[in-house]
């Protein structure tokens, strides 16, 4: 028994090693052909970001039967019916306690339009002159650009939920903002979900993603050829 887990950890070692020295060798390839183009798509992918909206929040009840519509764009909050629905949404916030939606108050919206222009520079970078190490690069950092600004979101409908004013006309006891699908929230039922924005990253994701793997997959076939 010893000796077949000592055969098994040494096959494990090689078996890992060699697969290091690959990924090693491989991320050195420049990005070429059609995974470039792939890069550049993904690139474009990011410029609508800065002018649709992101997400989307609607708020119904009887009085309110077409809806309150309100849109978070990467730089505002904006609402629907020119702008008439943020103002009602924020009276009605003022009856419950909760402090008014300002979009001075979001640092977020001053610095995401700043990360994703910084991201589409690297991407095009990466489509001019880059090799699979700096795809990486450019797929990690967008990862934890996207996981950061969805929980940034989180903590903001948490926050302005949870932080009520007792001295409110209206009395209710502090709760979540859906973050993602239905809630009946007082009277009010509210959606919310991602808009066309947030669906245009995920395009930016898959082409980047296709374009490694693409570029990976070609890598291996080379050096196979070339062994051989």
């Amino acid at each position: 028994m010893c000796r077949k887990a000592v055969a098994g950890a040494r096959f494990f070692e090689v078996l890992m090693s060699g697969f290091f020295e690959r990924l090693t060798a491989s991320l050195d390839r420049p990005v070429v052909g059609k995974n470039r183009l792939l890069v550049f798509l993904a690139a474009l992918a990011l410029v609508p970001t800065f002018f649709v909206p992101l997400w989307h929040m609607t708020f119904v009840a009887q009085q309110y039967p077409e809806g309150l519509n309100l849109y978070v764009y990467s730089h505002n909050l904006v609402g629907g019916d020119d702008g008439n629905d943020l103002t009602e949404i924020n009276v009605l916030n003022h009856y419950i306690g909760m402090a008014e939606l300002k979009p001075a108050d979001f640092t977020e919206l001053k610095w995401i339009p700043l990360v994703i222009g910084l991201i589409g520079i690297l991407t095009l970078r990466v489509a001019a002159i880059g090799t699979l190490r700096s795809l990486v690069d450019v797929i990690v950092v967008s990862l934890y650009f996207g996981g950061f600004s969805m929980w940034s979101f989180w903590y903001k409908l948490n926050y302005y939920g949870a932080n009520l004013d007792p001295k409110a006309s209206v009395e209710v006891a502090p709760f979540m903002p859906p973050m993602f699908g239905y809630k009946l929230v007082g009277q009010f039922d509210v959606w919310s979900y991602p808009a066309f924005g947030t669906y245009l990253f995920g395009v930016f994701g898959l082409l980047l993603v296709a374009a490694f793997w693409l570029s990976w997959r070609n890598s291996g076939l080379e050096t196979t050829h070339s062994n051989s």
